[in-house]
């Protein structure tokens, strides 16, 4: 899939993505007390489960093929292409640029913490993660994507009671356990591929506030309400003493999430079963119902309306024209309903790889009417040739291009 095929393809996924990006959102916010976190966050899955579902491929069609003009290319004929501005090759460059700058503001971040490993340190933990202090946190963090590193503020002895630091250290704990970080790099790369689209960053805050509210779950499971109350100080306390540049990395600092840590440890435990079998029957609805439409209707009418509104023809290659090579490429695209190309792929072509580059070059920029349902695997030989005499055939949609 080249970049422009790809560029194209994200596009035309992101009123779905969109819809999923806003039903999450909508139960992070609003569905925690009936569902519980953990149902929630799981419920991400059905993000990526939806997408793939809904580009299966369809069930084989035959292939539809127009009849269109002949054009022939000559040397002295102008070959028209577009000037403009490529959105493709600037959406590549401005997602490289947001991916070096996320890379190079958490080294900086890490460098700056200037960290002192703990060599002696009297509580126990359950991973085998080092710990390390900084007189440059006040709160607890959870630092490296690959290997995990526990910091603690330089005062942690005075900071917090024992009872305390050791609820606080087992929340850390579990984000190593289940290696958040590496999770949150993972849930960041789709984000900053999406940069243009602000639900998916909103949905990327959702998850994170999210993976706090499933990790105190877990720390407060089988807890008195005395450590209860504990977590909930230590929670205040933290959301006191942490500064607002440590947001990204901790949500200690965050006041919003933290009343909504507060709220969901308050209502723990109190779920609706009912409110998680609907929850799962809408969810089972959704993705069935993006099976059935990739299905196609037995009844419905061959659609007649889609035309060519613009082609740009292929430009001979120099180097085969120079060698006296003449030949065809057979591609099998598809016609997207905004009416453009997608899903280029070389059939056949004789011989190999000498006008293929070419021929789907421009192919990729053709247009077409849109409609509603778009057209697929359609058919195109390209003819390229020294001369006009081209052997037509009826099976496929052909064009003669001469030198």
């Amino acid at each position: 899939m080249d970049i422009q095929t790809g560029f194209n393809w994200l596009i035309e996924q992101q009123l779905l993505l969109s819809i999923l990006f806003c039903g999450f959102i909508l139960l992070e916010r609003f569905g925690l007390k009936p569902l519980g976190a953990r149902f929630v966050y799981k419920l991400a899955w059905l993000m990526p489960a939806a997408i793939v579902i809904a580009n299966l491929p369809n069930t084989i069609k035959p292939l539809q093929n127009s009849n269109i003009s002949h054009y022939l290319i000559t040397p002295n004929q102008p070959f028209t292409h577009e000037m403009g501005i490529s959105w493709a090759l600037m959406y590549v460059l401005i997602t490289a640029g947001l991916l070096i700058a996320s890379f190079i503001t958490h080294t900086r971040f890490v460098k700056s913490l200037q960290l002192t490993e703990l060599t002696h340190f009297n509580h126990t933990l359950t991973t085998s993660a080092k710990t390390y202090i900084s007189q440059h946190v006040a709160t607890p963090m959870v630092v490296g994507i690959f290997q995990s590193k526990l910091v603690l503020p330089s005062d942690y002895n005075t900071h917090f009671d024992k009872a305390t630091l050791a609820l606080i250290l087992e929340h850390e704990n579990v984000h190593i356990q289940r290696k958040d970080n590496l999770t949150n790099a993972f849930m960041l790369l789709p984000t900053i591929l999406l940069w243009f689209n602000p639900l998916a960053w909103f949905c990327y805050a959702s998850m994170r506030r999210l993976q706090e509210l499933t990790c105190d779950e877990r720390v407060l499971a089988n807890k008195t309400t005395h450590q209860h109350i504990l977590y909930s100080k230590a929670l205040v306390n933290c959301a006191a003493a942490a500064p607002a540049g440590l947001m990204a990395y901790s949500h200690y600092g965050d006041k919003k999430t933290m009343l909504q840590r507060l709220t969901n440890i308050k209502h723990n435990g109190a779920h609706s079963r009912l409110a998680k079998g609907s929850a799962l029957l809408i969810a089972a609805s959704l993705l069935s119902g993006l099976a059935v439409a990739k299905q196609p209707e037995a009844s419905a009418k061959k659609e007649t309306s889609i035309a060519p509104v613009m082609r740009i023809e292929p430009l001979y290659p120099k180097q085969a024209a120079e060698q006296g090579i003449s030949g065809s490429v057979v591609l099998k695209y598809d016609i997207t309903p905004a009416g453009k190309t997608a899903n280029i792929t070389v059939v056949k072509a004789e011989p190999e790889a000498v006008f293929n580059k070419e021929a789907k070059r421009a192919l990729m920029q053709w247009q077409y009417t849109p409609s509603s349902m778009g057209q697929q695997n359609v058919l195109i030989q390209l003819d390229f040739a020294l001369n006009s005499t081209v052997t037509k055939s009826d099976l496929i949609e052909r064009v003669n291009i001469s030198h």
